[in-house]
């Protein structure tokens, strides 16, 4: 049996392991059991996308900690970051959430949160993982009398709408903003119409009809492509684009251009220097992202911290720096002041509120930072040797860092999933960077295959 958690939660393919029905079951017994405290009637908020197998894998999962003697509160279908809230809110023990993400809808996943809103830390996933493999669970079930009981609440997306609004500035609303949505026919297809419609935005919504095969098919945060064709043909003044379980946000400008996590990122922290509210003046970013973003904060004179790819490690750094606000090129975006994980509605609403105020058009506000041409080669390889300990790679990089000097920048690196070394160049103009990263990449194929 292999390790259950990777770096965001345990996600696999429906009904291959790990996300087997006996699996899950475990996976359940050992959450409900680790998280029960005596005396204590343990709480757990369950909540899902809009895949075929949320179904399978939701009723396994409350079987599992019904058995354990704990009661679960199932909310349907809501956003990843909206069980985080309601896992505060309705005073639970935990949370789960049944998703992959932008993942096909093929996969599933589930993700854990604790008590307080955040992600389980590492060690708290171990204890699940190590309980699971001990093969102990079947001795540690409750009596008869004991079992747990599931509820459904009614009301949840309601109480996320009402908090989502309270991050917005009391004295604006979206009136006279005509907005695209593409809900990418996953978590947020509810919610994000009836926030934006509560809030005076003239809507128009693509994408919000799931049938459970249809989640980030050609939609959403990750293929923007027809949001753009949209917003074009309806002149409208943005479009929105979640993922799948709505913690990620690319927008589009009124001339149809793509605004991705990083633009987000400088625009919304600009305006929070210039109204005293970017603590420590200090914003943290993944090494994915732009070399453009670290050129455009060090002219507005904000400090960034960069740190390797994964939301977990964002929070964990922002937290190092009590910085409140850090994120991804991909839209994951974390506004700590208000939530405790990134969310792509939140996030909109930010964006919004800074369109707002400044009376300016989402375009001229994204020419904050220039976009340095970038270029990814993805080498499938054989081996994953250690990088630093292949003399030729090391050589063709420090040559290439050497000719773009602080024109670009080289990262190379494994993928976390896949039997690939991923070769990224930033340069001054797209040929530049398309060539040194073919030098690069030849080199990693020569020596890992």
């Amino acid at each position: 049996m292999g390790k259950l958690f990777g770096t965001d939660g345990i996600r696999g393919v429906a009904n291959q392991y790990p996300i087997t029905p006996d699996m899950v079951m475990q996976i359940g017994q050992a959450t409900a059991y680790i998280l029960k405290k005596r005396g204590h009637r343990s709480r757990i908020v369950i909540g899902k996308d809009t895949r075929l197998s949320g179904y399978m894998i939701e009723s396994t999962l409350v079987s599992g900690i019904c058995s354990m003697g704990a009661d679960v509160i199932l909310v349907g279908p809501v956003p990843t970051p909206g069980i985080a809230f309601l896992t505060t809110n309705l005073n639970a023990d935990a949370g789960i959430v049944i998703s992959a993400s932008h993942n096909p809808y093929q996969d599933n996943g589930i993700k854990i949160f604790s008590k307080n809103g955040y992600k389980l830390t590492d060690e708290e996933e171990l204890k699940i993982e190590e309980l699971i493999l001990s093969k102990k669970l079947p001795s540690l079930l409750t009596s008869a009398e004991n079992l747990g009981r599931a509820f459904r609440e009614e009301d949840a997306s309601g109480r996320y709408v009402v908090f989502l609004k309270y991050s917005f500035p009391r004295n604006l609303n979206l009136e006279g903003m005509k907005i695209v949505l593409d809900c990418a026919n996953g978590a947020t297809y509810k919610v994000a119409p009836t926030l934006f419609k509560e809030m005076r935005a003239e809507i128009i919504t693509l994408n919000v009809s799931p049938d459970g095969q249809n989640i980030n098919l050609d939609c959403g945060s990750l293929y923007p492509g027809n949001l753009a064709k949209k917003v074009a043909e309806t002149k409208a003044d943005i479009g929105l684009a979640f993922d799948g379980d709505g913690d990620r946000l690319i927008a589009i400008d009124e001339k149809s251009n793509i605004v991705n996590g990083d633009k987000i990122i400088a625009i919304c922290a600009k305006k929070m220097k210039e109204e005293g509210m970017l603590k420590n003046n200090t914003v943290v970013t993944t090494i994915m992202s732009n070399l453009g973003l670290s050129v455009a904060f060090k002219k507005m004179g904000i400090k960034n911290v960069t740190t390797k790819v994964g939301d977990r490690y964002v929070l964990e750094e922002m937290i190092k720096h009590d910085s409140v606000i850090g994120g991804e090129d991909s839209g994951h975006i974390i506004f700590k002041e208000h939530h405790t994980t990134g969310d792509g509605i939140l996030t909109a609403l930010q964006l919004l509120s800074v369109i707002k105020k400044e009376n300016k058009p989402l375009s001229e506000l994204s020419m904050i930072m220039k976009t340095f041409p970038q270029v990814l080669i993805n080498v499938k390889v054989k081996r994953k040797a250690p990088l630093e300990e292949i003399p030729e790679l090391k050589s063709i990089i420090s040559e290439v860092e050497k000719e773009l000097a602080d024109k670009g920048r080289v990262l190379v690196r494994y993928s976390g999933t896949q039997s690939i070394c991923r070769v990224m160049l930033e340069g001054p103009t797209k040929s530049d960077a398309e060539k040194l990263a073919s030098k690069i990449a030849k080199v990693v194929e020569d020596k890992l295959n």
